[in-house]
């Protein structure tokens, strides 16, 4: 697994340590100190009433009272808020943000109570990341921040967007990649194996990209082959992963969990044996999710065959008008839809498409006077369009929800809530309302079973030497603002928020603090 070590932590422990030795111990000044009722230090800990003091960004002090020799520059009063480790985000799309917003703030995370975000998911992102980890430590970044090496970026770089298997020097290009990324810090190798490239590949180039991010000590994280019944089905994409780990000998994890459409409808149970049974037998398996019923997705995601896809833009599109096969597509399509529930199920939620945005599918081709496949051809062809999908059973989510291998995630997307309050939204339904999750159990996979499972050792507790990534929340006002029809407010109720011991959120205010640092996975030889 990786690891990541505080450089500072071990002067700043001595230091305090030094302090308290012999009688007479001398004055000490710390940064700053927070006071709290509720003081969760993660895992499943009940909460204590004390202190936490913090120095150079580390927590030097955790008790019931503060040393009487130690003082502090800056005090923080939680009062009956709740205290707890900085969730960890292990699934978004933040750094496709990050340059674009000049400001880098990644307001939508930290007002969740997010310090730390994982990007190049799906098997995206960038191919050189010792480039883009340089650019966030230039330019500064609102959280921390953690990236894998993309497969899907890897094989487009290597062969395009060809609908075939590699050969043997374009995998040992791909390999070649996967290793300088492993070398630069990736936390592993990420596939979107639903998606154009990833689907084109078969489980072998898999397996042989995986063994180089494990002798990195690397994870294997997917988005699964088939969350639904579009090819291999749930199951069987759900053993596929499992396969890599055993065959690649890596820690594997599932992207955003689920049962996705009419067809899978209540495989959870059968998916969480799958999970429990290789575990026992020594494979490392977790996954995240999101608590929201609809995913977010397009249109082509969620109807066109990835065939259909192969190739450039052009030649997509070329398909997409061809008159002569448009019948066999069209059938195609319409069973693709029948999956996700039918037209009322996809809500167009694309902020570029302010003509049909807010309406559903069957309503759009109501408007536009003809069939809705006819009518999401034609969006296709225009550009296309995000939507949130609504494709999950309550029974399933729930399922999911309460395995101790699970944690929260967002996979934030344009034009969808989740990418802006996932983290409240959990807390508020499933915590607050169905009481499905205690307190505890919300705190420990927001941010200790993610810190412990992708090796940030000094992260997702709040224990002396570990990061001072804290969030401190009103358990009353800690709700989702955002919805499917207004997707980008902002989440309230997350009074302060410290990233790397320094205040970004102060009082309900953010600032301009730039505080993220870059976690690179340790820089281990094979």
């Amino acid at each position: 697994m990786p690891k990541n070590y505080s450089k500072a932590a071990s002067a700043v422990l001595f230091t305090f340590a030094s302090s308290l030795i012999g009688c007479s111990q001398p004055q000490q000044t710390i940064d700053t100190l927070i006071t709290g009722k509720h003081i969760y230090q993660g895992g499943d800990s009940a909460p204590i009433e004390g202190v936490i003091g913090i120095d150079q960004g580390t927590i030097v002090f955790v008790g019931p009272k503060l040393p009487e020799n130690m003082t502090a520059q800056q005090y923080i009063d939680a009062g009956d808020n709740i205290v707890s480790p900085g969730f960890i985000d292990t699934h978004t799309h933040a750094c496709n943000d990050f340059g674009q917003d000049k400001t880098n703030l990644n307001l939508n995370y930290t007002t969740q109570g997010v310090t730390t975000v994982f990007c190049s998911v799906d098997g995206g992102g960038p191919v050189d990341v010792a480039d883009k980890f340089a650019e966030y430590e230039a330019q500064g970044i609102g959280t921390n921040v953690a990236m894998y090496i993309g497969h899907g970026s890897v094989r487009k770089a290597v062969m395009g967007k060809e609908n075939r298997p590699a050969s043997d020097d374009e995998l040992t290009q791909m390999k070649t990649m996967v290793e300088q990324a492993m070398q630069a810090g990736a936390l592993g190798l990420s596939t979107g194996l639903y998606y154009v490239p990833g689907n084109y590949a078969d489980l072998s180039e898999v397996v042989e990209l995986a063994k180089v991010a494990a002798r990195y000590h690397g994870v294997y994280d997917s988005h699964i082959r088939d969350e639904s019944s579009y090819s291999i089905g749930l199951v069987a994409a759900i053993q596929e992963v499992i396969t890599i780990g055993e065959q690649a000998h890596i820690p594997v994890h599932i992207a955003h969990i689920k049962a996705l459409g009419v067809d899978v409808w209540g495989q959870s149970a059968e998916v969480i044996d799958m999970i429990n049974e290789a575990r026992q037998n020594g494979v490392d398996v977790s996954a995240d999710q999101y608590p929201w019923k609809a995913s977010g997705t397009s249109i082509a995601g969620s109807l066109v065959p990835r065939e259909v896809m192969a190739g450039n833009a052009q030649t997509y599109l070329a398909r997409m008008q061809d008159e002569a096969t448009w019948p066999d597509l069209k059938v195609a399509m319409q069973e693709n839809l029948r999956r996700r529930g039918g037209a009322e199920s996809l809500l167009i939620s694309d902020p570029k498409r302010p003509d049909i945005r807010g309406k559903n599918l069957q309503q759009v081709a109501d408007l536009w006077q003809m069939s809705p496949i006819d009518a999401a051809r034609k969006i296709v062809i225009e550009g296309n369009a995000r939507v949130a999908s609504f494709n999950m059973s309550e029974q399933d989510i729930n399922a999911f929800m309460v395995q101790p291998w699970v944690m929260t995630s967002s996979d934030g997307s344009t034009g969808h809530p989740r990418k802006y309050a996932t983290f409240p939204k959990k807390f508020a339904t499933y915590v607050e309302q169905q009481s499905l999750l205690s307190i505890a159990q919300f705190i420990a996979q927001s941010s200790t079973v993610p810190a412990t499972t992708f090796g940030l050792l000094n992260r997702g507790t709040l224990k002396t030497g570990n990061i001072a990534d804290i969030v401190i929340f009103d358990r009353n006002r800690f709700k989702p603002k955002a919805d499917y029809l207004h997707p980008e407010l902002l989440s309230e109720g997350v009074e302060w928020l410290l990233i790397d011991g320094q205040v970004v959120i102060a009082r309900n205010e953010a600032s301009k603090m730039l505080a993220g640092q870059v976690i690179r996975q340790s820089q281990n030889t094979p």
